[in-house]
């Protein structure tokens, strides 16, 4: 007997029930996309808080006890307010036991500049003799400081390094952009120093039709870093009895807040997955055991021509593994479509961040998604080709008449 091509004869097998290869193919590829896209989210939204919480570097965010709310969303979702509170607690809060360095910020909330950009933007004032959140990027990027009406921009504002762009009627020169956190807190705001916030607040009464006052006895929030002694947790405790009327809010909170989303999240992800995943076993089992039932003539003529037990076995895994593996294939341009499709409706709902891995990572992905893909194959296809390779080829010639 000429020697059997396995992969030639598992393809026109396939092609002869056209219409049932592509539903089988169909099913794999809306769990594999599914899995996939649900997978690439929950990591991206790790990446994003690693790599925000490390860009902050505050151990603890001061804020109005009436703005908490308004605190936390901003920084998660990156939503544009302003609040203010006494710049006095500035010093007080220095005096705390554990506060190594305490540096203030102002929010701006500009409202004539979504006018021109679809992009909801945050103005961020900062003290750059303090500050140890912009000015270590600032040395990444060969720049000894920031200074007169020089603004640094996140990376999803639409602007460019050298681009000039007026707020309330005073221009700044764009000299930087941050590199991405996935945190709109960051992505999505321009960091001005708070002298430059002071000079266009005051100029904005004779340059802008929407004049802002700003004063200088009142900062938004103070970010904190201890000095190691006891821990962040602590240090809030101390300053939240030393001062009246703020909220100290350690970062491990909202790490610990964003992970128990992220948890729930993922339990979810991981049942609806693993109820796909059991459909998609039992309806491509099914549908093998039903194709050796009806081939049954046919396995048995291969047999009769000399096909060991090994080949025939092989032949209907094969046929399952390519029928998965297509459908892995079709399954990784649904998943991303999938994902990309539905990124910031998700990202708006949760108000988490969000940065996508690194390619390396995807990659990973993309080569689990796939072998997870041939597992599937293998394993619902395992017993109708255990059947399908003891059949004796007298009996199965003449059960397929």
């Amino acid at each position: 007997m000429k020697k059997l091509n396995l992969f030639k004869l598992a393809v026109c097998n396939l092609q002869r029930k056209v219409i049932r290869t592509i539903l089988l193919l169909l099913v794999a590829a809306l769990v594999s996309g599914t899995l996939l896209s649900a997978t690439v989210f929950i990591f991206g939204m790790q990446n994003a808080l690693k790599i925000g919480t490390y860009r902050l570097g505050a151990d603890v965010l001061v804020v109005p006890a009436k703005n908490e709310e308004q605190a936390r969303t901003a920084l998660l979702a990156g939503k544009p307010t302003s609040f203010y509170m006494e710049r006095a607690v500035l010093e007080r809060i220095r005096k705390v036991e554990g506060v190594r360095v305490a540096s203030p910020q102002i929010f701006i909330e500009p409202s004539s500049f979504t006018c021109c950009y679809n992009v909801d933007v945050f103005l961020v004032a900062f003290d750059p003799a303090s500050d140890f959140t912009v000015m270590p990027w600032l040395e990444k990027s060969s720049r000894v400081t920031i200074s007169g009406d020089e603004v640094i921009a996140g990376r999803a504002m639409p602007l460019m390094t050298g681009a000039t762009i007026p707020f309330f009627g005073t221009p700044f020169k764009v000299v930087g952009t941050m590199e991405p956190t996935g945190m709109k807190f960051f992505d999505q705001s321009i960091f001005m120093t708070t002298d430059a916030a002071y000079r266009m607040a005051e100029n904005s009464a004779s340059r802008s039709m929407q004049p802002i006052k700003l004063d200088k006895d009142k900062i938004s929030a103070v970010l904190v870093k201890t000095d190691g002694t006891i821990s962040p947790e602590r240090v809030a405790l101390r300053i939240m009895h030393d001062l009246d009327d703020v909220k100290a809010i350690a970062s491990d909170e909202v790490v610990n807040t964003v992970r128990k989303q992220l948890s729930g999240l993922l339990t979810g992800i991981v049942a609806v997955s693993g109820v796909l995943w059991t459909m998609c076993l039992f309806m491509i089992g099914f549908a093998f055991y039903m194709i050796v039932n009806e081939r049954q003539r046919e396995l048995g003529m291969l047999r009769a021509m000399g096909a060991k037990r090994g080949q025939v076995f092989s032949l209907i895994i094969l046929e399952a593994v390519l029928i998965t593996l297509a459908g892995g294939l079709l399954g990784l341009g649904l998943g991303f479509g999938l994902l990309f499709a539905l990124e910031d409706v998700i990202r708006t709902g949760l108000q988490l961040p969000y940065l996508l891995p690194s390619p390396m990572v995807v990659q990973e992905l993309v080569v689990g998604s796939l072998l997870f893909s041939v597992l599937t194959g293998l394993v619902s296809a395992l017993l109708p080709a255990l059947l399908a390779s003891r059949l004796e080829p007298y009996e199965a010639i003449r059960t397929g008449e």
